[in-house]
């Protein structure tokens, strides 16, 4: 039932253990460093963006608009993907990463420093939507290059593991953007909170540049691509189309399939980080600082179950686990809801935790499966574009259809139905998936 590895070519010259290492190393950290920036954003447009930037009559409509800034990253995300995508598989893994944390520290330092609306008028939730636009190419075309730097490099039988290094980084950059605003909490006023203590998390992410520099000046370009690269050298140059066109004719129905079969990740994510983050402090009156300690500590608890679910992945299959993720969302999305609606701080911290389970389990195993679904000339292109494609029908819009849908039914079973259906989804893509993986 996995996909076979054994359709991309060993590498003719396999790097040394330490080198290995080094570049898993700074493929994780710039996964968590790129996350970090952009789960920022999230955390403080549940808080105090809405107020700052969109001020209107209710609350509800300033957080709406506030979610719909932070879904307008998600729709710029493929964009980062396929421009990176392209030039990743032509020109290389390394300069595109490097490209994409520069891009990241740039735009989420300039959100640190952005007027709010009392000070420049209208100007200031534009500027905040076009820096949200530069952030979410950034981390589009992030995605990729850490990745395939990690899955790229990996040795013989564990591209799961390797690959889970750099999924590694977005509990890392959740861990971080938690702690960084319950400090800034802790440390002001309420009132200073949100006229200045909320900035500090932005400025904090301008030490993305210092390791943009490190990944340029240290790591190699990866030994696959060097192989296909060679290969490429040796055919006419006339004759090659571009990855993307080659993705759009040969490839676009396994894009779709595997933006489908992760779509509910994402989503589910996303309402958990940031949807619940607003429903319980908004809705339930639980207090800001218990509910970012609470998914503090679940966040910690994927740092030990993603690498698993990917090592378990590289003996017993992709697709097994992967599946079995799904399964489990599915399963707990009514649970979750029933326990979160009880106001009950315990009761969150089991609900979430069962939920990032699943969550692991699947994101785990995703980095290697999407690598392997595409041969090394055109992979930073297809995976990068079936990942973000998830983002932005998952991740983007979960937290304001959350928000819909609750105003809307007044129930948060609406919500359950949601992830449930996104489940359906993922099941059926996946299965399809499985089935060519056989007919290969």
């Amino acid at each position: 039932m996995d996909t076979a590895s054994s359709a991309h070519p060993v590498p003719t010259t396999a790097p040394a253990t330490p080198h290995r290492r080094r570049v898993a190393t700074a493929a994780a950290l710039a996964s968590a460093v790129e996350w970090y920036d952009y789960f920022v954003f999230g955390i403080a447009a549940a808080l105090v963006l809405g107020d700052l930037y969109f001020p209107a009559g209710s609350s509800t409509a300033g957080v709406l608009a506030a979610f719909a800034t932070f879904a307008v990253g998600f729709l710029a995300r493929p964009l980062g993907g396929i421009v990176a995508g392209h030039l990743g598989d032509r020109r290389g893994r390394k300069p595109m990463l490097v490209l994409a944390l520069t891009l990241m520290g740039v735009a989420t330092t300039g959100i640190g420093l952005l007027p709010t609306y009392d000070t420049i008028g209208v100007a200031a939730p534009v500027l905040l939507v076009l820096l949200r636009v530069a952030q979410g190419v950034a981390v589009g075309a992030q995605w990729g290059g850490a990745m395939l730097l990690a899955t790229e490099y990996a040795p013989e039988g564990k591209r799961g593991l390797y690959g889970s290094f750099v999924q590694l980084g977005v509990p890392i950059g959740v861990v971080t953007a938690n702690t960084v605003f319950l400090l800034a909490g802790a440390f002001t006023t309420d009132g200073a909170f949100t006229a200045w203590g909320w900035r500090v998390p932005f400025l904090i992410g301008l030490f993305v540049l210092v390791l943009a520099w490190y990944i340029h000046t240290r790591v190699e370009e990866t030994p696959e691509f060097r192989d296909a690269e060679r290969a490429l050298a040796e055919k006419e140059k006339a004759e090659q189309g571009s990855p993307l066109r080659t993705i759009l004719r040969d490839h676009l129905g396994t894009v779709l399939l595997a933006g489908g079969s992760f779509a509910v990740n994402t989503a589910t994510f996303y309402i958990i980080i940031t949807g619940v983050l607003d429903y319980t402090t908004r809705e339930l009156d639980m207090e800001r600082g218990a509910v970012l300690t609470v998914s503090l500590c679940v966040s910690l608890t994927q740092l030990v179950l993603i690498p698993a679910a990917a090592a378990l992945s590289d003996r017993v299959g992709r697709i097994r686990i992967y599946a079995l993720g799904a399964v489990g969302i599915a399963l707990w999305a009514v649970p979750l809801f029933l326990l979160i609606d009880t106001g009950s701080l315990l009761w969150l911290a089991v609900g979430t935790f069962v939920a990032s389970c699943f969550l692991s389990i699947m994101y785990g195993p995703q980095a290697a499966l999407f690598a392997e679904l595409f041969t090394p000339e055109m992979r930073y292109t297809g995976a990068s574009l079936g990942y973000q494609i998830a983002a932005v029908c998952g991740g983007g819009l979960a937290p304001f259809v959350m928000v819909l849908l609750l105003e809307a039914t007044g129930t948060s079973m609406s919500v359950s139905a949601y992830i449930i259906g996104l489940s359906v989804i993922a099941l059926v893509s996946i299965k399809v998936l499985a089935n060519r993986a056989r007919s290969r």
